[in-house]
Order: C-alpha cells, then structure tokens, then sequence
C-alpha cells in the first residue's frame, strides 16, 4: 500500500478510505474476543488478534474509536460495537468507587485493580464520546469518578498519579483532553476542571522561557533534570492541540502563543529525510531518542492543522502513512528504526484512538 497525495484533501480521502474500508471492520472483528467480548490489547500485522494483558486504557480508548466513528458519519452500526464494547468494559473493570482498574487478563481477570488517574482520563472520554454520539447522558457516572480522584490533588494544583513519577504531565494532559470532551456535552464543572489543567500547564508544566513542555516533577511541580527531564515532541504537539482549543473557547491569547511556541519546540524533532518526528529529546533539544512511534506523528498532524501549518500537516501526513504500510490492511506498524526501518511487532489497539482523532481532525480541515 503506498500513499498517493499531494494535497491535505487529497490525504483526507486517503485517511477517510482506510479508516473505513478497512480499518473500523477489522477492529470489530478480529479486535474484539469472541469468547469474552473484550477488545484484544493487540493484532498482529496479518491482522490476527494476539494475546496479551488488557489495560484499562485500550478498552475505553476503542470505546472512544467506535462512538467517534458514529458519530462521525461512518456508520450507525459502530455505535453498537462502542455500546456493547463499554459494557463489557464496566463489568469486567469497574470497582465500587466507579474507577475502574488498570488491567485484567481476557477472561476479566483482574491483573492490577489500582487504579491510575491516565486510565480514568480514558474513561471519563470514552463516556463523553457515547453521550456525544446519542447514547443517554453519562455525565453522572463520569462525574463520580472525577470525584473518586479527590484525594489525589496537590496544594500545588492538579493531582498526583500512582506508581514512580507521581507528579507528572501526562496525566493532566489526558484530563484536560477528557475535560474538553465533556464541556461540548456537559456542565460547568468540566470547564472548571479544563481551566485549572491548562492554568497548571502554563504556570508550571511548560518552562515560559523556551516554551517547553517537561514531563517529571517533584512534589513542588519543579521540573526535574538530567535523565529525568524527557523531553517528548509528541507531547509538545499534544499539548499545543490541546491548549489552543482551550485558548479559541476562551479568548485567552497567551495560550494560544503558548501553543505556536510549543508547536515550534516540537519540530525540532522532526526528522526531514523521513518526515517524521522523533521520540525524544535532551534538555539543548537535541535527539536523545530517534526512533519514532506512530502516535508522535499524529500528535505533529493534529497541531499542524491546529495552527494552520498546511505544509508541515501535509509532511506529518506522509509520515505517517508508512506505518499503514501492513500486511493485512487497518493494522499498523508502532515504531520506525533511526534507519527509516520498522520494529516487526503486533498493532497495539491504543494506537487506534490517536490515529481517529488525527483522521477527524484531518477531515475537519480539508474541505
């Protein structure tokens, strides 16, 4: 399969036929377990499901993927597959807080019944997604489980997260993005929530001088150094995506400087011979890790659209047509070598949600 445009409306067909022809059937399909009615954590490139633990975030993030594409005009028979897919989700992960745990085996076996702020971020999506795309309103299930993170918030602001790095962007990032979803749906609580992220973001996640989004902190939300201060292009665009929506909704100019800044930290790790951006850098910006993973490339296509970089939107969309360069076509390759090369390894459903909302947002911008 090779990519033939030269255009965003030309990519946006492309992308459009894929997502439709190809890759939403073999999900639903392959990527559901016929024995329990879970989505399978993984598929290989022959697009044959291949077993492995199910982490919370890979059941609500193809809850998300199934609403979107209903919503989206793909299809009414997708929302099913979201409707009966979140059901079963609950079931098999919901504890009595109304969290849900971080990981079962296929059968629904709890593996690891903590529960992380990231999952909770990915269900209170998937919920918005449902309500968005017709389903009855869950904005009070979604609700109760923003207030089971209660105790997890900081005197410095936002919350604190499980396991070794408990003060940390990621987490917020994805809070702010379920945040956002909720505001088009819900009430004036998700706006509250997405402006205490994005003023979190400004004042102590992103250093102001050189516009950079740092990942690991300590307890007082300083950034931390040396080997521990990732620098990730992916999220630069991320965040820069995230932060000029929230900037337009509210007429705040900073963020939306914030977010051109940002974009420009980010494509210091684009790599131009492969069109890609890479997965990490050093503190100086330099590459510290030249692989690049596919959602980095549709973390650099949404933001590119977000502040109308149409050339760089068009290379990120290049870029990340050679990991849909598989066997059995609606699968993925995740991670391209420094020498243009990929790792053999299966699809990971994750994958799907970052290349739906890059596809919707493609759409959008194309006419």
């Amino acid at each position: 399969m090779t990519s033939e445009f030269d255009t965003l409306e030309g990519a946006a067909r492309w992308y459009e036929a894929w997502l439709a022809e190809a890759a939403l059937p073999l999900w639903a399909d392959a990527g559901i377990d016929p024995a329990g009615g879970l989505f399978q954590e993984k598929l290989s490139v022959e697009g044959r499901a291949v077993e492995a633990p199910r982490r919370s975030r890979s059941q609500a993030r193809q809850v998300f993927v199934y609403a979107e594409a209903a919503r989206a005009g793909y299809g009414g028979r997708w929302l099913e597959t979201a409707r009966t897919g979140f059901a079963r989700f609950l079931t098999a992960y919901q504890r009595p807080d109304g969290l849900v745990m971080n990981s079962a085996a296929s059968d629904g076996t709890p593996l690891d019944r903590e529960a992380d702020n990231y999952q909770q971020a990915f269900l209170m999506l998937a919920q918005a997604a449902l309500t968005a795309a017709g389903e009855p309103n869950l904005e009070a299930p979604a609700a109760r489980a923003l207030a089971a993170l209660g105790d997890r918030r900081t005197a410095g602001g936002g919350f604190r997260e499980n396991g070794p790095h408990p003060y940390q962007a990621n987490c917020h990032m994805h809070l702010f993005e379920s945040a956002q979803a909720w505001e088009a749906v819900g009430g004036p609580a998700w706006a509250a929530l997405s402006d205490e992220i994005a003023g979190l973001a400004m004042d102590r996640l992103i250093e102001p001088r050189g516009a950079v989004l740092r990942e690991f902190f300590d307890a007082d939300w300083r950034a931390l150094e040396g080997e521990g201060g990732l620098i990730e292009p992916g999220h630069q665009f991320e965040w820069a995506w995230l932060l000029e929506r929230w900037g337009r909704a509210r007429g705040r100019d900073d963020a939306l400087q914030m977010a051109r800044r940002l974009y420009v930290t980010g494509i210091r790790g684009v790599d131009p011979v492969r069109e890609v951006a890479v997965n990490a850098l050093w503190e100086d910006l330099t590459v510290r890790d030249g692989a690049a993973r596919l959602w980095v490339q549709t973390e650099h296509l949404k933001a590119a659209l977000a502040l109308g970089r149409h050339d760089d939107a068009l290379r990120a969309a290049r870029g990340l047509a050679k990991y849909l360069d598989t066997p059995k076509r609606g699968a993925w390759r995740d991670r391209m070598l420094p020498d243009g090369s990929f790792v053999e390894e299966p699809s990971p459903a994750t994958s799907f949600y970052h290349l739906m909302v890059a596809i919707l947002e493609l759409s959008a911008a194309a006419p």
